[in-house]
């Protein structure tokens, strides 16, 4: 990889990378982390762009299960990757580098409409672009508009970052004996219910040949050593 021809990934995290060791909410040292981690992978010769969840402050579903509306919990919702995605943006610019926010809810006193050919122009510029507030539409969690942005943008991957090192056959947390996958076909992930995304998610990354790669972002320096192929993690792809 060279800085001449840089290869534009998407990183997806999820809202409760957000929390640390905490419960709730968002942890100014991890958030730092990940800042100094996504600026090195931009020093290498990445172009990024950026989803983050917002589990970590409120999730929609969870409070449709609870009695509220789906509409209107997946607002809130949204309104919480907006939180998450501002805080990634303090964190990144008071590490040196030149951010955007891009809002599919428009909110001009904050951030930038989301508007793809900006978006483009932004990462071609250098600057590392977050997406917040899903597509500004309920009935979605932030793995399908993570999956239209990769696609929209013409990036080469989609890195899903989250608690567990890939993708496994039962949930390691909960089974002992679980097997982690080196690699698997977005078929596999379909007709094996494995979870790794929502089936839209997975299905539009297929139908336009996005690998999706799944890693533990929780340690330390693990997003570099995963953007070398040195890293553990599951490579979800046309081909086993």
């Amino acid at each position: 990889m060279t800085s001449a021809s840089p290869k534009r990934i998407l990183l997806k995290l999820s809202g409760e990378v957000l929390m640390g060791p905490g419960h709730y909410g968002i942890d100014p040292d991890t958030v730092h982390r990940l800042a100094l981690e996504v600026r090195a992978a931009q020093e290498s010769g990445f172009e990024l762009c950026l989803v983050i969840g917002g589990g970590n402050i409120f999730r929609g579903m969870a409070g449709a299960a609870k009695g509220m509306d789906r509409a209107q919990a997946d607002s809130i919702g949204m309104l919480a990757t907006v939180m998450n995605a501002l805080a990634m943006q303090n964190a990144l610019e008071q590490v040196g580098v030149d951010t955007r926010v891009q809002s599919a809810i428009p909110m001009s006193a904050i951030c930038e409409p989301y508007i793809r050919r900006r978006a483009i122009r932004h990462l071609e510029k250098g600057r590392i672009v977050i997406f917040a507030a899903g597509l500004g539409s309920p009935y979605f969690t932030t793995d399908t508009p993570s999956a239209v942005r990769a696609a929209e943008l013409h990036c080469d991957a989609l890195y899903k970052g989250t608690s567990v090192d890939g993708i496994y056959d039962a949930d390691p947390k909960k089974v002992a004996t679980a097997k982690r996958f080196d690699r698997v076909t977005y078929d596999q992930v379909l007709t094996q219910n494995l979870k790794v995304m929502d089936a839209s998610a997975v299905a539009l990354c297929r139908d336009n040949a996005i690998p999706i790669i799944v890693f533990n972002i929780r340690e330390q320096g693990n997003l570099a050593r995963v953007l070398r192929g040195k890293g553990v993690s599951t490579t979800v792809g046309s081909a086993a």
